[in-house]
């Protein structure tokens, strides 16, 4: 039986949702084993082994979260090997890409990115050109190295729960020492919404909020969504640039994106068309966003969004 090796890279103390997606697709493609780098704690463990783990590595430098990801790579490297994976899953944020790089490196192994399916043949379906194009590869080394964008299959846990082993791996002395090291963090207020790129609504704003962000948050917390915003909102300062969705900013894929205010500018889709539906809400009847929107409202959105919150409200009870 083929073995896959998923890379999860976890500072909480729950797997968060793409974690249970990578084991969701690895145990498609063969036997899984995890290559964890974090506090493993019980409710992880025993998450890891309900979704079908059947070992564990984890490094032996217990300090990987001080350094970029230069030593992720080298743990991933000899945790491939321990494990005899031909296969390594890993998710599709701008530190995941680069770990794949250089992992690739290290094993001589195909790297494709992007992927939002695998079939059980390893054949990679990769999403490309902004989200226009879906192809097909396939890698001709002895192991593939694929990073997998959140949103792509729907978690789901196996019956029996094998308890897994824990394995510690080597870590190469020399990858921490010339590695870059993190010198300080500053923690991120919780705003209570789930992760923009993990989240399966999100409830976008732009140019057209004018500085008010209210109707925006006010639907995203009434539907359980997270708020994204366009570069011009984010630049004007109305809101965080971790909120950015776009080609400088994040992709997401959401089920639902709900585009308030945003003309949708080809750098904006670039971010976001990939989303299973799309609601565009302007004034501007020929905004570029009704171009791929599988819903349009031309209208204001403080007329739109605050009616709309309020009978989601309502139906909700």
């Amino acid at each position: 039986m083929a073995k896959v090796l998923v890379f999860i890279d976890n500072q909480g103390q729950v797997l968060k949702k793409s974690s249970l997606e990578l084991l969701t697709i690895a145990r498609s493609l063969g036997e899984t084993a995890v290559a964890f780098n974090g506090e493993l704690h019980s409710e992880i463990a025993a998450a890891l082994a309900a979704n079908g783990a059947v070992a564990v590595y984890r490094p032996s430098a217990d300090d990987l979260d001080d350094y970029l990801v230069g030593p992720k790579a080298a743990f991933l490297e000899a945790a491939a090997a321990a494990s005899g994976a031909t296969t390594v899953l890993l998710e599709n944020t701008a530190d995941g890409k680069e770990t794949a790089g250089r992992l690739g490196i290290r094993l001589n192994a195909g790297v494709i990115t992007d992927v939002v399916a695998v079939d059980a043949d390893g054949t990679a379906h990769k999403s490309v050109l902004a989200g226009s194009y879906t192809t097909t590869a396939k890698a001709s080394t002895a192991i593939t190295v694929l990073t997998v964008k959140p949103n792509s299959v729907t978690p789901e846990a196996v019956g029996a729960i094998v308890e897994p082993e824990i394995i510690t791996v080597e870590v190469p002395a020399g990858s921490t020492a010339t590695a870059a090291r993190i010198t300080a963090r500053t923690e991120k207020a919780a705003s209570g919404r789930p992760d923009l790129t993990e989240a399966r609504i999100v409830v976008a704003g732009g140019r057209g909020v004018d500085g008010d962000f209210g109707p925006v948050e006010q639907l995203a917390d009434a539907l359980g969504a997270a708020v994204g915003a366009s570069r011009a909102a984010t630049d004007a300062g109305w809101i965080s640039h971790d909120a950015q969705v776009g080609q400088t900013g994040k992709t997401v894929s959401p089920q639902l994106y709900i585009s308030a205010g945003i003309s949708g500018a080809i750098q904006q889709k670039a971010g976001m068309q990939t989303a299973k539906v799309i609601v565009a809400i302007n004034k501007d009847a020929e905004s570029p966003i009704f171009e791929i929107a599988d819903f349009g409202i031309i209208g204001d959105l403080f007329d739109v969004l605050p009616q709309a919150t309020e009978e989601i409200k309502k139906r909700k009870g």
